[in-house]
């Protein structure tokens, strides 16, 4: 058996360590405006930064690649390999040489640090106390070359005297030119080439640990020689000292033992994180794959389950610990230790606006019809749905959430139900709002489980604790969570939705844990009528088939239905080919200018900072509207054209579409535009519910035959039924077989279902 060649790798750290050095005392930050000062006028970037260290004032020290590669073509040009390359292939062995520098470079504190109030301060005071008192007596008694005199080198490891987190910040996509993107990767796309490189994923973050102290730097205490004797540890395991390793100890062949000092010991905040790949990145057929992401330092607590994230790390092996590496061999598990974090879609809170953006808001302002060109923006590419689109954008504002001061919370979200025939974009319309809210979660009914929609409990890898790992609902906090196919969801799964869309929280009982979850999240949900198509021959009861109970929790339902149209389907044909051919909806679409999805998030981040209030004479109106809706409610009741109702909670829905508008403008105040605008998109999605007046369509023959066959179908829980079983129940009904013949023809015409060639009645889901 051969050996397998070695390789030679001349690599000269002495010349990249000077490299570094003088990257950290001499790189200044380059201006991007040409008329600023020249460059060796600018700030030392990192000079300034290790002051502050120094002072106590930063514990963070971030070295941005993009910089160290600026730095090296400045002062030799392009290479082959450039210390940036070798940064990235061996990133924790660059990392320790850098802060082995930085430990060198540190520069004297420029304020009173005297304080003994750390720890860490104590123990340096009093080893010099005794490296001095050690030092006069070896001095007195002439032994100077006994014991030594490099006492000061014997002081503290350097991870312990470290008061900072180092962290590299990787190269920025493009820097080097459209031929090197560093594009970040999905979890599917790491390999084993990757291990101890600086790399970025893509992902979602969906479980995030409690933050636990990891130990860094273990100190103990000898009972005999008094000395403290620290033990760097470096992985997951470690084996405590025992006897004393000090040089007295050793000298008088006396082995003192050692007790740990939990006091002096150096931790690190460490949580344990676990990211998915987006949906988009997994291929057909295949189930999302995660990955394992370790946090320390100051990274920790900036993560939340449902950030969308870029997270930079280094990819390591994790070898398997006690029992289960009995089971699993040979086999090792990988992590990522985080470097880096990039969210993309951050709340609306946490966005930053800046000076380019704002004015860009102030330009749109201006230029007028606010509400109009904000709601023609959402998903120009899909036709018509003007009153939907409006809706949308206030749903994605939101009213004001009130918390009253015994404790009681009102909701400020919006919720929203979509109805209608397959093919009107109800689905378009999801993904587009999944994807411009700061957190959207996209999901569908016949996929989702309740557990799945709230929270798991699971078993967490490092701490073997059990947790809660949430689900779409607590993903979406503070978001929205868009809900598919909502009525093919199994009633029992749909009862989870309950508390959240109107309380906004979810009450977990289950393994020993008892607690309550936020869910502030607003419910965008599309449903398809029984049978896959509206039928107008029925109640919008029967059509829908929901339970009253989570309809009266929405704030707005609206029916969308394919209408044949000469006019309409012209217009619309016309629009989907162009855009088919163009890939952007055509001019003539849209009265205004669309805006791109990136402002329309910052103009709603900036909307959501005002919370609007009702004046005396506002509310008075909408106390006295809301009578008046429950009074025409009552009176079509009773002429058997109503559907639904009008409860306490249109009431609210219809306060926090007006607080949405008044947010809107900018404004602190409702005005009476406001309300009667929030009235009638009440009112049209009420209208749109009642298509045609269905207490004289019950009586005919053909909808008490449809009937019989739909009892037939749910009894017999299949999507077909052979002809001769269908004339058999509804001649023996006592109709007659014209009437059958009507029935069956006029509803094949309206898509509910069709006649196959075996002579069977199939139903179109």
């Amino acid at each position: 058996m051969s050996l397998l060649p070695t390789v030679q790798i001349n690599v000269n750290y002495e010349k990249q360590k000077e490299t570094i050095r003088s990257f950290l005392t001499e790189y200044r930050v380059e201006s991007e405006d040409a008329d600023a000062m020249a460059v060796d006028d600018q700030p030392l970037k990192y000079g300034e930064l290790l002051q502050q260290v120094a002072n106590r004032q930063q514990d963070t020290v971030v070295v941005e690649l993009d910089d160290l590669y600026r730095f090296e073509r400045r002062q030799k040009g392009a290479e082959s390999k450039m210390l940036v390359d070798y940064i990235t292939e061996n990133t924790m062995h660059y990392l320790d040489m850098i802060a082995t520098i930085i430990d060198d470079l540190l520069p004297e504190p420029t304020t009173d640090i005297s304080y003994r109030d750390e720890v860490l301060d104590v123990l340096l005071y009093q080893r010099r106390q005794r490296n001095e008192r050690i030092r006069e007596e070896i001095q007195n008694e002439g032994l100077l070359n006994a014991q030594g005199t490099d006492l000061e080198a014997e002081m503290f490891p350097p991870e312990l005297t470290r008061r900072y987190s180092l962290y590299c910040k990787p190269l920025s996509p493009g820097l080097r030119g459209p031929k090197d993107l560093l594009k970040p990767m999905a979890v599917r796309e790491v390999r084993g080439a990757h291990l101890g490189h600086l790399i970025t994923v893509r992902g979602i973050v969906t479980r995030v640990s409690d933050v636990k102290p990891s130990v860094e730097v273990n100190a103990y205490t000898c009972d005999k020689c008094g000395n403290e004797i620290f033990q760097e540890v470096k992985s997951r395991q470690f084996a405590p000292l025992i006897d004393c390793p000090s040089q007295e100890c050793v000298s008088n062949n006396s082995k003192g033992q050692l007790f740990p000092s939990t006091r002096a010991s150096k931790f690190v905040p460490f949580q344990d994180v676990r990211i998915q790949e987006l949906a988009d990145q997994v291929p057909v057929g295949h189930i999302p794959r995660s990955l394992t992401v370790h946090l320390k330092g100051t990274l920790v607590r900036g993560l939340t389950p449902g950030d969308f994230i870029d997270l930079t790390g280094v990819f390591l092996p994790r070898p398997y610990t006690g029992f289960r590496a009995l089971k699993a061999g040979l086999l090792t598990d990988t992590y990522l230790e985080a470097q880096h974090i990039y969210e993309h879609k951050q709340k609306y809170d946490q966005l930053f606006l800046g000076t380019e953006a704002r004015s860009r808001i102030d330009q749109i302002r201006a230029e007028g019809d606010v509400y109009e060109r904000l709601s023609q923006s959402i998903a120009p590419e899909i036709y018509g749905h003007a009153d939907v689109k409006k809706a949308l954008l206030l749903l994605m504002i939101g009213g004001v959430t009130k918390e009253i001061g015994d404790g009681m919370r009102i909701r400020g979200d919006l919720n929203m139900c979509l109805m209608g025939d397959p093919g009107v974009a109800k689905s378009q319309l999801l993904k587009y709002i999944s994807q411009v809210a700061p957190r959207g979660v996209y999901t569908t009914g016949r996929g989702s489980s309740g557990v799945g929609l709230t929270a798991a409990v699971m078993r967490d890898p490092v701490t073997d604790e059990m947790v809660l790992e949430g689900g779409a609902l607590v993903l979406a906090d503070n978001g929205i969570c868009c809900i598919d196919e909502f009525d093919k969801m199994d009633d029992s799964d749909r009862t989870a939705i309950h508390e959240v869309m109107e309380q906004q929280t979810i009450s977990i009982a289950k393994a020993g844990i008892s607690t309550t979850l936020n869910a502030r999240t607003s419910i965008l949900a599309a449903a398809n009528p029984v049978y896959g198509r509206y039928n107008p021959r029925l109640s919008p009861v029967e059509n829908i088939n929901l339970p009253a109970a989570l309809l009266s929790r929405f704030d707005l339902l609206f029916l969308i239905l394919d209408t044949p149209s000469r006019d309409n389907d012209e217009h619309l044909a016309e629009h989907v080919t162009f855009v088919h051919m163009n890939s952007e909806a055509p001019a003539a679409a849209t009265t205004h200018e669309p805006v791109d999805p990136a402002t329309l998030r910052q103009y709603i981040a900036m909307a959501r900072e005002y919370r609007p209030n009702f004046p005396k004479e506002i509310a008075d109106f909408v106390a006295s509207s809301y009578v008046q809706l429950r009074q025409r409610q009552q009176r079509e009741q009773s002429e058997g054209k109503g559907f639904g109702q009008t409860t306490p909670r249109a009431l609210l829905g219809i306060m926090r579409m007006a607080q949405a508008l008044a947010r809107l403008r900018f404004s602190n105040v409702v005005s009476q535009q406001d309300v009667d605008e929030a009235l009638r998109l009440s009112e049209v999605s009420k209208r749109s519910l009642q298509h045609q007046n269905v207490a004289e369509l019950d009586i005919t023959a053909a909808s008490k035959v449809f009937e019989i066959i739909r009892d037939l179908a749910l009894q017999t829980s299949a999507d077909s039924i052979p002809m001769r079983v269908v004339q058999e129940r509804v001649l023996g009904k006592g109709f007659t077989q014209s009437e059958l013949e009507y029935t069956i023809q006029q509803y094949t015409e309206m898509s509910v279902w069709l006649v196959s060639r075996e002579n069977e009645l199939m139903f179109i889901q």
